[in-house]
């Protein structure tokens, strides 16, 4: 991404926060895996979202005051000890470069002046990104330094940014489609290269290992996520993804999986026969998920609201299930569908966003309506990325196969 990019961004921030305050944003660290062995580091998306910056352990803050905007970075010093065992630290002008801020400190300096500006500028109110976040992780560093604050200077406001940043994230410029669009292309792929080596007979992670090859072939070292891929009755588990099962003659195989590009990614289910054939009732099963997406699909314009879709979906799958002999009342859909039809996309999978809102042109929201009928050992899920336009939408993944019959063709001339 451009430096302008990100330098945008912080503009628009810099308008939707109170005056006489302060913005504190971190990068984020690694965390432990065991002994002395880290997680791969990935940068809080928002951080990111901001500055352009993907390295760990850097502060960043915005102050307002009587409306004059002053940016600041805070970076690790060079130690030329560490810069021989894992790498050297982003400089002073690298930082500049990527992000387009012109104060660059360094982290020591971060307390200095933070004190400094508590008591010597008029700052009411500390925004801090206090993501959305499992209530069952620990507290980070935003968190521990919100609570420190308001110890020491109960007079200020802590405030959540959260709100703020994902109302601009929410809506895509040209170059994150575009990143988006590439890591669909990487995925489409990874996904046909599976579709012309999958056997029954397999193991799951074997098929897998064909959308990794696309990927790191393509230069691509991350996933949009750990990838789903379950055979016969595990795919009726929404979230399965231990991926060791052998793969039978006439399971279905579903697929849920993505490239993660420029830090944006892809989301794309798809379902097909390890045998290359479908079974008439997986055909028939198979294209009722496929009608409940189109009708979706169809519905996706700005000023809907986001949660009709999801009533969409429901009701075209329990009319669906009705005729596959399934339930008898439409009532009863939540046996077979069971989660909803799609979400926010950007530089999260499952990215931010409110539920509560009409869809505006920009979004990119996922498709993905599915029918789990454990007792049949079918789970079908068909997955697409929409990008909201003026008048509609356009489908990213227009050129990722999903049609049953053409699903059959291309496994039949691989």
């Amino acid at each position: 991404m451009e430096q302008s990019f990100f330098i945008n961004n912080r503009n628009k921030l810099s308008e939707l926060i109170e005056d006489n305050s302060l913005l504190v944003m971190f990068a984020g660290t690694a965390p432990f895996k065991t002994a002395d062995e880290r997680y791969e580091f990935t940068p809080n998306r928002n951080f990111y979202y901001l500055t352009g910056i993907d390295e760990e352990k850097i502060i960043f803050t915005i102050g307002k005051v009587n409306g004059q905007i002053s940016e600041t970075l805070f970076i690790e010093r060079f130690d030329p000890i560490m810069a021989k065992w894992v790498g050297k630290t982003i400089t002073e002008e690298e930082a500049n470069e990527k992000s387009g801020i012109k104060t660059i400190k360094h982290i020591d300096e971060f307390e200095g002046y933070l004190d400094g500006a508590m008591n010597r500028m008029p700052i009411e109110q500390i925004y801090f990104d206090l993501e959305r976040q499992s209530i069952n992780m620990s507290l980070n560093k935003q968190q521990i330094l919100a609570k420190d604050i308001k110890e020491k200077y109960p007079h200020i406001i802590i405030k959540n940014v959260y709100k703020e940043i994902s109302s601009l994230r929410v809506i895509k410029n040209e170059d994150e489609i575009k990143n988006i669009e590439k890591a669909i292309e990487i995925t489409k792929d990874g996904i046909e290269l599976m579709m012309k080596n999958a056997q029954p007979g397999m193991k799951e992670y074997e098929l897998e290992a064909y959308f990794d090859f696309t990927l790191i072939r393509n230069g691509i070292r991350d996933k949009a996520f750990k990838t789903i891929a379950a055979a016969g009755k595990n795919a009726t588990i929404l979230h399965y993804d231990k991926n060791n099962s052998d793969i039978k003659d006439g399971d279905l195989i579903l697929f849920d999986l993505g490239a993660q590009y420029g830090y944006h990614n892809a989301d794309i289910s798809r379902t097909f026969p390890a045998n290359g054939k479908f079974t008439d009732r997986q055909k028939d099963v198979y294209n009722a998920v496929l009608k409940a997406q189109k009708a979706v699909e169809e519905a996706v314009k700005p000023g809907v609201p986001f949660m009709e879709l999801n009533e969409i979906c429901k009701k075209v799958l329990a009319e669906e299930c009705i005729k596959l002999g399934l339930i008898e009342d439409e009532k009863e859909i939540g046996k077979y569908f069971f989660h909803s039809f799609g979400h926010y996309l950007g530089l999260d999978t499952h990215d931010v966003g409110s539920r509560s809102v009409t869809l505006e042109e920009g979004m990119v929201i996922t498709n993905e309506p599915g029918l789990y009928i454990e007792e049949e050992c079918i789970g079908i899920r068909i997955e697409d990325d929409l990008l909201v336009t003026k008048d509609g939408c356009v489908n990213l993944c227009k050129d990722v196969i999903k049609e049953a019959d053409e699903i059959e063709e291309f496994m039949a001339n691989r």
